[in-house]
């Protein structure tokens, strides 16, 4: 068996073959392809390092997680605070769980004050999803098409792609979609009074970076209150600074029923989740001592995750990445859209502070379709932003990935402590991909030479 520090000595082809044989072989094979697989051995801010010594700079973060950047000192140093205090200890009450309750209280919009503690954003999902059901006493989940809330069997549900939800069929019963952004859809289903909540993101992160319409969360709360339904909102992407503001809900006033929170509440070090609700809610559904144990996590709130929380937030509102993050995503967005009116292929840029998706347009018909039939469109569909990223991976060290449900869209999450200089150097890399390549045949025929060059070298 492997010690941690034989596990830290590994190499890239050990890894590679434990992926294959004890992992995932599937996600092995996708990632070597590209030559994604890089073995990475320390990180630090909006950079990692790679085993060769190469510093790449990371806007993935995380899908989120990284708003504070990798390894924060100042959460390192409140887990070591904890760390001889019991952490997991169900016979008792966690002090620190209780503060960071207290001041998720304190900076949560509304009257949201009650906390629920799991270990993921999919947990704090589930969670919500339960508590909209014991508290209105109605089953009916209504969700969007395009919408991303996670993968275990309740949020999955409510999770808006057909390619996740079709293998795991049936899936929790009484779920129905409508079209994001659309109020008139979600008029129509609740007017019948029989739905327990409406699930909804401020801007869909793995829908492609989506921002619905002025004024469509304001909408959805008007008609969540009119129906007697429950809006829950899931900021596990959007949330602790993200898009600008300290919660999305925020850029319309909005309080929702229900918030979900993960990811960057454990400050990228910690795995947590929780879930926000008001006082009445919660005493409706589990207030009497028969039913304060319907819904329990044996990690939920341990001691070194909630120091962690307490932590982020401290770094988050003192050093304002909120307005960081509305900064730097303006200068952004600005400069992306500058580009985007040079190159054919990007089709749009779109987002709201440093969560910023490019969409690419899709290759136009003649001497590509005609040599391969469909399959170019086939794959553009699939891979095209995955070439790009894979582009300024391996070119420029530069980390980033493609949205899940719209794999047509790079996403472009950084730390919120990106410096400008890194801004402007993925602007600069961009240009070079789209001035080397211009349109996707080239790219591709570039991709499959990096293919061609991962396959031989592991072989």
């Amino acid at each position: 068996m492997f010690s941690v520090d034989e596990a830290l000595r590994l190499t890239r082809q050990q890894v590679r073959e434990n992926y294959q044989r004890h992992v995932n072989p599937g996600l092995a094979g996708m990632l070597g392809l590209l030559d994604f697989d890089k073995r990475f051995v320390r990180a630090e801010g909006a950079y990692v390092w790679d085993a060769e010594g190469k510093r790449y700079t990371d806007f993935l973060g995380g899908y989120g997680a990284l708003n504070l950047g990798h390894n924060p000192p100042e959460i390192m140093a409140a887990i070591e605070k904890v760390r001889q205090a019991p952490n997991i200890l169900q016979a008792s009450l966690g002090a620190v769980a209780s503060a960071l309750a207290a001041n998720l209280a304190e900076v949560t919009p509304g009257n949201l004050s009650r906390c629920f503690f799991g270990n993921s954003g999919t947990e704090a999902v589930e969670g919500a999803l339960k508590l909209a059901r014991m508290a209105t006493g109605r089953s009916k989940i209504v969700y969007c098409h395009g919408s991303f809330h996670g993968k275990t069997l309740g949020s999955l549900s409510v999770t808006g792609r057909e390619k996740y939800q079709k293998p795991f069929r049936p899936l929790v019963p009484d779920c129905q979609a409508i079209p994001y952004g659309d109020l008139d859809s979600l008029r129509v289903v609740l007017q019948t009074q029989d739905v327990a909540a409406f699930i909804v993101e401020p801007i869909q992160g793995e829908g492609g970076i989506i921002v619905p319409p002025d004024g469509y969360l304001a909408g959805a709360r008007e008609l969540c209150s009119r129906y007697g339904t429950l809006l829950v909102v899931d900021e596990v992407q959007t949330g602790l600074g993200r898009t600008g503001y300290l919660f999305a809900v925020q850029h319309e006033d909005v309080v929702p029923d229900v918030l979900c929170l993960a990811k960057s509440l454990g400050g990228g070090i910690m795995p947590i989740g929780v879930f926000v609700t008001t006082p009445a809610i919660w005493d409706k559904a589990y207030g009497a001592m028969d039913k304060c144990l319907l819904h329990t996590s044996t990690f939920g709130g341990n001691t070194w995750a909630a120091a962690a929380g307490i932590a982020a937030l401290e770094v988050i509102i003192s050093q304002d990445l909120p307005g960081q993050a509305r900064e730097k995503g303006e200068y952004l967005l600005a400069r992306l859209n500058s580009m985007s009116e040079k190159y054919p292929l990007i089709k749009e840029v779109r987002g709201r502070g440093l969560m910023i998706g490019m969409e690419f347009s899709q290759p136009t018909k003649g001497l590509w379709e005609k040599v391969t039939g469909q399959v170019v469109n086939k794959f553009s569909e699939e891979y095209l932003a995955s070439l790009i990223a894979g582009k300024l991976i391996n070119t420029h060290q530069i980390i980033t990935a493609y949205t899940l449900n719209n794999p047509n869209v790079i996403r472009l999450e950084p730390p919120l402590i990106v410096d400008y200089a890194d801004l402007d150097r993925l602007v600069e890399s961009l240009e070079s991909i789209f001035q080397s390549y211009g349109g996707f045949g080239s790219l591709a025929m570039a991709s499959a030479r990096t293919m061609l060059t991962s396959l031989v070298h592991r072989h």
